[in-house]
């Protein structure tokens, strides 16, 4: 069985958990604020933070610091690797401490002084309260990665979890003491954010202790681990940075078109994130550990194996996902959100995001794969410039495609520059890897392909039917449509995978045998006990 398959899948289970309660959490915001506009006005103040949290924290500080911090583990030691984390952590806060200071003091001075419209004021308003909360999830996202660069990868990602609980019980405990309006309600949701990001980097801190980390002060300004994580994240943070412009510029453009296209491009994002986050995320976070190693002892060839490795794993899982994406987008949409506010046209508007948006997901997991096999050699700039090029090009068409299909353009214009990121990450691997061959993978790219076209047909088909069969009025009946569906189309799809000897299916078979197998036997007897035949 494949190890890389079994390693990740920790990962993948906590990912799991984590993103069912964010599906959770996504359908209690949607009973309470639906895709209006003071839900796009929360999702666009969102997506400041979310910056900051990118370029410092889960993005392009940890893609830079995990490699030195599996160099210094491999060939100096646990002192100067516990050391260079310590520097690390230091210039954060202060970094953060700053940015916070500034951020909030100029919105403070621009509410008071700047003439803002209505919507824009409520945007800044939220991103005042919202904004320690960069702070927070920076550095709840470097102490994941210590921990995942310390084998750990099931409870790091479960912290997420935890992060998400908390936002559930904002709307139910925090909103209603905010006010009456949902204008004056959503702050409710913005402090619970911030407290949500103190609670997922408290989550990691016991593992850190068990692990033998102790937080103390190293003087950043003079480590020279800084310095050398500064300049390898320098390019991957400028692609990160203007991936994130990217989005709040795209995002403030159909929020000029309509109030309602921010929330409705959210609701399908989110419906993406998880088959994205349980697989291609799951998968790209173990690589950037295990490919930093082979890199750090030399080991081309096994880097070159394991990279493959996990290409072919993502797009076999995110080949059915996409198909049962794109079959089943309106039943899924309609059973996970529509109630309360989030009323039928709201389902038609999130569908016609989604419809646009899921073609581009194996693009999308595997330009994180790509991204952490250059991050791995230690190239951060390779995957920036191209990053920077494929930006530019999303910004261009989404000024033709918003106009014309609002969320639905806001999904195209992602859906495109993908797969144009992803086929100029491939090309450029490939030059930096000579011996890495990929072209010899296209057999089983076509019968992955083949799969997932009879896949998605069996899906439609048997959505159809139990609509027509059972209505879509109540909950049981949109759960029986939906699962029935994704279960027929499930079997088929490994059916055919394995009919068609597709190594993947067969991983996945063995591994489903080996996790049934170790439920069924019983744990060993301690010594000196009696056997069962005794």
């Amino acid at each position: 069985m494949s190890r890389l398959l079994r390693s990740s899948s920790a990962a993948g289970a906590a990912t799991l958990i984590s993103r069912l309660l964010g599906f959770v959490r996504e359908s209690v915001y949607a009973k309470f604020m639906g895709d209006s506009g003071v839900a796009s006005a929360f999702i666009l103040a969102l997506q400041i933070p979310n910056l900051f949290r990118r370029l410092l924290g889960e993005g392009a500080l940890t893609a830079a610091f995990i490699p030195i911090f599996k160099n210094k583990e491999a060939n100096e030691g646990e002192a100067a690797t516990w050391k260079a984390a310590n520097a690390v952590i230091c210039a954060l806060v202060a970094v953060c401490t700053l940015l916070v200071t500034l951020g909030m003091a100029g919105l403070a001075f621009a509410i008071l002084y700047y003439p803002f419209e209505a919507r824009q004021e409520l945007v800044a308003r939220l991103l005042f309260v919202m904004f320690p909360y960069l702070g927070f999830v920076c550095l709840a996202a470097v102490f994941i990665g210590m921990l995942n660069a310390r084998g750990h990868f099931f409870m790091p990602a479960l912290g997420a979890a935890t992060l998400n609980l908390v936002m559930i019980g904002s709307v139910f405990w925090l909103a209603p003491r905010f006010g009456l309006t949902q204008e004056r309600q959503i702050f409710g949701l913005a402090f619970g954010l911030v407290i949500a990001g103190l609670v997922q980097a408290a989550f990691q801190w016991p593992a850190l202790v068990k692990e033998g980390f102790r937080l103390r002060w190293v003087n950043p300004l003079r480590d020279p681990t800084v310095r050398q994580v500064a300049r390898r994240m320098a390019p991957a943070a400028l692609g990160v940075a203007a991936y994130q412009v990217n989005v709040v510029v795209t995002q403030a453009i159909a929020f000029r078109v309509t109030d309602s296209a921010v929330a409705s491009f959210n609701y399908a994002v989110r419906l993406m994130e998880l088959p994205q986050g349980i697989v291609g995320v799951s998968l790209a976070t173990y690589l950037l550990t295990e490919l930093s190693s082979l890199a750090a002892e030399k080991k081309l060839p096994e880097f070159r194996q394991v990279f493959r490795e996990g290409l072919l794993q993502v797009v076999f899982i995110n080949g059915l996902a996409t198909v049962l994406l794109l079959a089943l987008a309106e039943p899924m949409i309609r059973l996970l959100f529509e109630r309360g506010e989030f009323t039928a046209e709201a389902t038609g508007r999130a569908t016609w995001a989604l419809l646009n948006l899921a073609p581009g997901l194996v693009a999308f997991s595997v330009n994180n794969l790509i991204a952490r096999a250059f991050y791995a050699l230690g190239d951060t700039k390779t995957p920036m410039r191209i990053s920077l090029f494929c930006l530019g090009f999303n910004l261009l068409i989404s000024l033709f495609l918003i106009p014309l299909f609002k969320q639905g353009g806001m999904g195209l214009a992602n859906t495109l520059s993908a797969i144009l990121n992803s086929g100029l990450l491939a090309f450029a691997l490939r030059k930096k890897l000579p011996k890495l061959s990929i072209r010899d993978l296209a057999g089983n790219f076509a019968g992955v392909g083949a799969a997932a076209a009879a896949a998605g047909a069996i899906a439609w088909f048997t959505a159809h039917q139990l609509k027509l069969a059972l209505g879509s009025l109540t909950l049981g009946a949109q759960i029986i449509t939906v699962f029935g569906a994704i279960g027929a189309a499930s079997g088929v799809y490994f059916g055919f995978a394995l009919g068609l000897k597709l190594p993947q299916a067969h991983d996945f078979l063995e591994l489903a045998r080996a996790r049934f197998k170790g439920r069924q036997e019983p744990p060993p007897s301690p010594p000196g006990s009696p056997s069962p035949s005794e």
